[in-house]
Order: C-alpha cells, then sequence, then structure tokens
C-alpha cells in the first residue's frame, strides 16, 4: 500500500476537527488545495491547469502563521537583554497563510502576492470586506523596502487576500464574491492600463454545505467537505480524492511540508511535553510512556507525529 503523502496526514491529524483555526490553515496551505483556490478565485489562472499552478506558479513554501500584519510589531519582539518577548510575539496579529505567485497570464514575468484566510464569523463586530481592504493595503505598504524603494511604484505587485468562511450567514452561503479596483470614466474617455490600477483584491468563499444548493460544487463542495467537522477523514479523502482529484498518495506528492501542529483535539500539548521529559529523564521509549499514560492505541500514532515535530523543531 502506498504511504498517504503530508495532506491525507494532516487530514488524519485533523481528524473531525478540521473547522477549528489551526487545522484550517494547515490544510488549507497545501499546495494542492492552494492551486484550486487559486484556479476558480484569481482571475490570472482560471486558463490555467490546476497541475501547473500547484507545480510551477506557487513559489516556494506558503508561510503559515509567519508573517505579522504589522511589520513594525516585529522589531518590538527583541527586549534589552537581546531575547524575544514571547508574550508580545504571541499576541501580535499574523496573516494566516501569505505566498507569492507568478502569473500565467504574464508569462509567469509578473509576481503576486496572495493571503488566504479563515474565518467562522462573517459579521465579527465588524465588515469583513474591510478587514480584507485592511489586508491588502497592509500587503502593499509593506513591499516598500521588499519588493520596490525609492519611487520605483511600477514595481508594486498585486496583492489578493482570500476569506474561506466556514459559517457565514444563510443568505451568503456557497458564493464567492470579488471586490476590486476599477476605472470609471467620469468626463471623457481617458483610460489608463489596467495593470496600472487593478493592483488589489478581496475574495469572500462563504461554504454552506447544502447538497440541494445548485452552486454546492466545485471549489465550495470540496472546501466544505476538507473542512467539514462531520466526513470522518477516511470519507474526506475518498471525496476528495474521486471527486476533486486530490492526490492522497506519497508518490504523487510534489512538496514537503511540515507537519500539522495540533493545538486541540485528542493530542495535548501537556501530554506530549510529558512525555519527551520522561523519555530524557529515564530509559523509556516513546511507546513505553504513552501506554504509561493510558493513551489509547488508536491515537498514539498522532501523538507520535506530534512528537517527533516537537523534537525536530527543538533541534533545529
Amino acid at each position: 500500500m502506498e504511504a498517504e503523502n503530508t495532506l491525507a496526514k494532516r487530514i488524519t491529524a485533523a481528524g473531525q476537527n478540521a473547522s477549528y483555526d489551526s487545522y484550517c490553515r494547515n490544510l488549507l496551505a497545501n499546495k494542492q488545495i492552494l492551486a484550486r483556490i487559486l484556479k476558480t478565485c484569481v482571475e490570472e489562472f482560471q486558463d490555467c491547469p490546476i497541475k501547473d499552478i500547484e507545480e510551477k506558479y506557487i513559489e516556494g513554501v506558503p508561510q503559515v502563521s509567519e508573517i505579522a500584519l504589522h511589520r513594525d510589531e516585529t522589531a518590538e519582539f527583541v527586549d534589552g537583554t537581546g531575547k524575544e518577548d514571547v508574550a508580545m510575539k504571541e499576541n501580535t496579529v499574523t496573516f494566516d497563510i501569505r505566498f507569492h505567485a507568478l502569473s500565467p497570464k504574464a508569462g509567469g514575468a509578473m509576481q503576486m502576492i496572495i493571503n488566504i484566510e479563515s474565518q467562522k464569523d462573517f459579521y465579527p463586530g465588524y465588515p469583513l470586506i474591510k478587514r480584507g481592504i485592511y489586508y491588502c493595503s497592509r500587503m502593499i505598504s509593506s513591499q516598500y523596502g521588499t519588493e520596490f524603494s525609492g519611487p520605483h511604484y511600477e514595481k508594486v505587485k498585486k496583492v489578493y487576500s482570500i476569506w474561506i468562511c466556514t459559517n457565514p450567514p444563510k443568505y451568503r452561503r456557497n458564493t464567492i464574491t470579488a471586490y476590486s479596483m476599477n476605472e470609471r470614466q467620469i468626463v471623457g474617455k481617458a483610460a489608463e492600463p489596467k495593470e496600472n490600477y487593478d493592483l488589489l483584491t478581496v475574495l469572500t468563499v462563504c461554504l454552506g454545505g447544502a447538497s440541494g444548493d445548485e452552486n454546492y460544487r466545485g471549489l465550495l463542495k470540496m472546501l466544505e467537505v476538507l473542512l467539514s467537522d462531520q466526513v470522518l477523514p477516511g470519507e474526506k479523502k475518498e471525496i476528495l480524492e474521486k471527486e476533486f482529484d486530490v492526490a492522497m498518495t506519497k508518490t504523487m506528492e510534489r512538496e514537503a511540508m511540515e507537519m500539522c501542529n495540533l493545538s486541540q483535539g485528542i493530542v495535548d500539548r501537556t501530554t506530549i511535553n510529558h512525555i519527551i521529559s520522561m523519555m530524557k529523564n529515564s530509559d523509556m521509549t516513546e511507546e513505553e510512556c504513552m501506554r504509561l499514560l493510558d493513551i489509547p492505541k488508536e491515537h498514539r500514532e498522532l501523538y507520535h507525529m506530534m512528537l517527533q515535530e516537537k523534537m525536530e523543531t527543538s533541534h533545529a
């Protein structure tokens, strides 16, 4: 039997908790999933094969909860002793997922910056669209000093902020909506090339899950299945592979990504630390520690993956 790839393992690890923020981000950050989001939501990719998007146009490894929304805050992480202020860093707002992509319409010459956000509540006390526009604005302003300097505004890259909403109001369910900049001629017929003003787009992808809805297909159905807390992992993998051609075996995987950081559900961080401490201070094996702590056999593989990630991070 072929070994499962990272996405398949993440689906198993997330279990039925895929709607939780940490699981959601790590599942969405897989290039197979990102390629399908771009294919449907980003006009530059609509005529591009999914495999090309995944393998040729998404650059590098997508950054998950790594880039601060307000980059100037990162300078405050270091205190007077030269050490990181962990409490301050943990309270910093970050982009859920952020990566660069090349535009196939420009022959791969034009680069854009894309942000994917997972969001449960469509109305969290403010208009979500305004937050998306703000995120786009931050991605544009933060390019100064990194993507361009001085008066070279011609180098400003287009940005997208795509919001995956798992629990939208009824009227928003099973919809994908774009908000962007357009030219409006008030007097006369003066026209500017589109690429000079078409620099930011916010999209809302609102899931619904109603099988009777004619819009419940394509990307909307794929994401609903992927992030559902009602569909079992085995069923998810079968649907994603058979209906959406999402690879679940190691031999078909195209990118290497870290295992997801399980922060909720059946894997408990305190127990993880306890196992590591027991192994350091005794001759007990990982399996013996888990047996002593009465961790169910069906959960031990998940603990093993979390332990491996924890130890690899500590040795990095």
